[in-house]
């Protein structure tokens, strides 16, 4: 068959071929490899042994997708619940996230802080409005309640002793 412009049609890559290419590409989780095939018209069974054969070859592992997901979401100042909910998206076992999350080496008190200097400057809430609207910030981003608690008095904290 061919194209519009004369040229032959190129062959349809198989459903291995086609997740190796996405791989090759960034780390995927198998949910997400799965729902790309299925949308690239791949049959079930084809997409099945696809899988099957890229996670024996370890091109396709969703412990190594986690940690890559987990390490690259916390680098961009995200909290524990946020990238904890980002990782149930993909498929992952609750029992593999908590582990990952507990073994993960992130001071998130420290990234809090963090995100709190770069959105508002080194300066401290000037009322309890702002230090509300700061509060709300850290928990759409996913910190804990004590996280943030502890990032939204730390301000308070430090201005009562520059006075």
């Amino acid at each position: 068959m061919k194209r519009r412009d004369g040229a032959p049609d190129k062959p349809r890559p198989t459903a291995y071929d086609k997740a190796l290419g996405l791989l090759a590409r960034r780390e995927q989780s198998k949910r997400e490899l799965r729902r790309k095939l299925d949308q690239g018209g791949y049959a079930g069974e084809e997409s099945d042994a696809a899988l099957a054969r890229l996670g024996d070859q370890r091109y396709q592992d969703d412990e190594r997708f986690a940690a890559m997901l987990l390490r690259n979401r916390a680098s961009q100042g995200y909290g524990p619940a946020r990238i904890r909910m980002e990782l149930k998206t993909h498929g992952l076992a609750d029992a593999a996230i908590r582990q990952l999350l507990d073994e993960c080496e992130v001071d998130w008190n420290a990234s809090a802080m963090n995100q709190l200097r770069r959105r508002y400057g080194g300066k401290p809430a000037a009322d309890r409005e702002e230090q509300g609207k700061r509060a709300q910030f850290l928990l759409r981003r996913g910190f804990s309640a004590a996280t943030v608690r502890y990032a939204t008095h730390a301000d308070v904290d430090e201005a009562d002793e520059e006075t």
